[in-house]
């Protein structure tokens, strides 16, 4: 009778718990010839969080992964080193299950082989989930515009595999793009399909003197420079010094952790002229990789403080690959979204790393566009269009290219796993579809209230930016929508300095190649004067004037120069500041881009 009072006892507390916990306890739906609730596609973080997440609330899960071990871009691309999300105050940002992974492994730099063994624990811990590693997704089951399921490869044979659900959680949306979701590739959006951020190729290295790492980085006199017990991060100035033998390729700082064998992995080789979609151009790119390192490690030895007696032990087997195809789907996080804090009605993340746009082939020191304190993941951004029943996780997800120069961190599409695993518990047990989530309050108070309770951090955004209160703002936002204004870690846009040649050229230049306009590369003097910028902006629109005043008339008519702006251009031998500059560029554009198919639309 005891043993009985006990086990009624125990199952009452664990229904209690999971009331508590805000998962639902009503008996799912039986759906027809279906193996799984959910199958999540991809053994990323982000994929073995979305299982975890789906399997604790009830989800009989499939999780597939095409290598021969869990944890992709961490484990099996060595990138070890993680892009944190605290808020100015501290605040981590990404809590839940991130953070259950963030302590299992001992923090922001850990080993890899641990890594490996926490993730598989995490999956192998559940008992809602079946793993299969070394399957390959090959194609998605659809019905009409519904995913039902997946055709695999395992142990060399094919197979389907049907569900109610399925989660897309790979690097570059494999499942959706074969689904047909509308996309676009790299900064195909802001009219630089072209434009691909380098790769990198993490490698090892051994009998580095570690004590004189941490002492040279924490006494070198930069604040942006460090190092503790596990990680090190400078070496910038040596780094950009280096002279690459493959004209393709460029060092920069390091960003070095500690394994607990000693080893040390390194972040700071930057590889261009990679196609991230082709299997052999990365084989090659690691290759080349391999093969400038023997020109890196002598000059690594002779100009590191610490690394004088460094030996290379080897590379990762997989590039970092940063950026690939951005799913279309309900919403498309923006900039604005990212550097203005916004928060969102249907939140289920929340972020704040740095607009990190690394370098390209064309512009080799990257830059970045800003930084916010905190900014809300819609649901709405796991959502894409065209295709029902799919989720897409990580750096692929409904972002506009600049946002996901902060969104794409693995943190923030750890969390969005655990939001994705929780709106599949609710879209299975209330036979909804996820798009019809997005439409429901109901539904996303649900995912919202079942997150909290499950760890993770959710509060409103109420953040406000002092650069918002700039007068000229509005022309900020346009030219920044365009990858051509930048602010720094510090939201600097600098807009009381003097507008330079340079940056005038190449705002202006670019700004009327997006706007679809054909003109002539304008040029104006090392100090550019009003006259100078009024006359390159009054040809762009082909006017007829010759003097500055009449130049100045056709422009107000046109609607590029208000009453507001208009006084700041009433000497035409004054040099301008930016702001005047920026908001005029701004207007001029949105007048030539408005009927314009062509045209990048901001």
């Amino acid at each position: 009778m005891k043993k009985f009072t006990a086990l009624v006892l125990l199952v009452s507390f664990l229904l209690t718990g999971c009331q508590q916990a805000g998962a639902k306890v009503a008996e799912k739906p039986v759906f027809a010839n279906t193996d799984y609730d959910v199958i999540v596609v991809g053994g990323e973080p982000e994929g073995v969080v979305a299982a975890v997440s789906a399997a604790r609330n009830g989800m009989k899960t499939l999780l597939i992964e095409d290598d021969a071990a869990l944890g992709g871009l961490m484990t099996l691309g060595q990138l070890n080193f993680i892009d944190m999300c605290h808020g100015r105050d501290g605040t981590l940002l990404t809590q839940g299950i991130f953070e259950e992974f963030y302590d299992a492994v001992g923090g922001t730099a850990f080993d890899i082989e641990k890594a490996k063994s926490v993730f598989l624990k995490m999956v192998t811990d559940e008992v809602n989930i079946d793993l299969k590693l070394n399957t390959s997704f090959l194609e998605p089951l659809l019905e009409d515009n519904v995913i039902v399921g997946v055709t695999v490869k395992e142990d060399g044979d094919t197979k389907q595999y049907r569900s109610a659900r399925v989660i897309d959680a790979t690097v570059d949306a494999d499942v959706a793009i074969a689904s047909g979701v509308p996309h676009t590739f790299a900064g195909e959006d802001i009219g630089e399909k072209d434009r691909q951020m380098g790769v990198t190729l993490v490698f090892t290295l051994q009998n580095v003197h570690w004590d004189k790492v941490v002492e040279y980085l924490e006494n070198d006199g930069n604040a942006g420079t460090g190092a503790n017990e596990k990680a090190a991060w400078g070496y910038t100035q040596e780094g950009f010094s280096y002279e690459p033998q493959d004209e393709m390729m460029r060092l920069r700082g390091f960003n070095a952790a500690r394994q607990d064998d000693g080893k040390v992995l390194v972040n700071a080789l930057i590889i261009f002229g990679v196609d991230v979609l082709d299997k052999e151009s990365k084989a090659a790119a690691i290759e080349r990789g391999r093969a400038e390192l023997n020109h890196i490690l002598p000059y690594v030895q002779e100009n590191f403080i610490g690394f004088e007696d460094a030996e290379l032990v080897g590379t990762a087997e997989q590039l970092y690959v940063r950026e690939s195809f951005h799913i279309i789907g309900e919403y498309q996080l923006s900039i604005d979204d990212v550097l203005e804090n916004r928060d969102q009605w249907d939140k289920i993340a929340i972020g704040n790393y740095p607009v990190d746009v690394q370098p390209t082939a064309t512009q080799r020191y990257g830059t970045v566009i800003g930084s916010p304190d905190r900014y809300a993941i819609p649901f709405r951004s796991l959502v894409p269009l065209t295709i029902d029943n799919l989720l897409v996780v990580g750096r692929s997800a409904s972002y506009k290219s600049l946002a996901a120069g902060s969104a794409r961190v693995i943190p923030i599409g750890m969390a969005e796993g655990q939001a994705a695993g929780i709106a599949t518990a609710y879209s299975v047990n209330n036979d909804l579809t996820y798009r019809e989530m997005t439409l429901s309050k109901k539904a996303i108070q649900w995912v919202q209230k079942t997150l909290k309770a499950q760890g993770a951090y959710l509060e409103d955004i109420t953040t406000h930016e002092d650069f918002m209160d700039h007068w000229a703002y509005e022309g900020v936002k346009v030219i920044r929508a365009l990858g051509l204004l930048d602010g720094g870690y510090d939201n600097n846009y600098h807009l009381e300095d003097q507008m330079s040649k340079w940056r005038y050229q190449n705002m202006f230049n670019k700004a009327m190649v997006k706007a679809g306009v054909t003109l002539e590369y304008m040029q104006v003097g090392d100090n550019p004067t009003n006259g100078e910028i009024i006359g390159t902006v009054a040809k762009a629109l082909n006017c007829p004037a010759e003097s500055y005043q009449q130049q100045l008339t056709f422009l107000q008519n046109e609607g590029v120069i208000d009453e507001a702006l208009l006084p700041y251009f009433a000497d035409s031998e004054k040099n301008p500041q930016a702001a005047e500059v920026i908001m005029l560029v701004a207007n001029l554009y949105l007048l030539l881009s408005a009927d314009n198919p062509q045209a990048v639309q901001v």
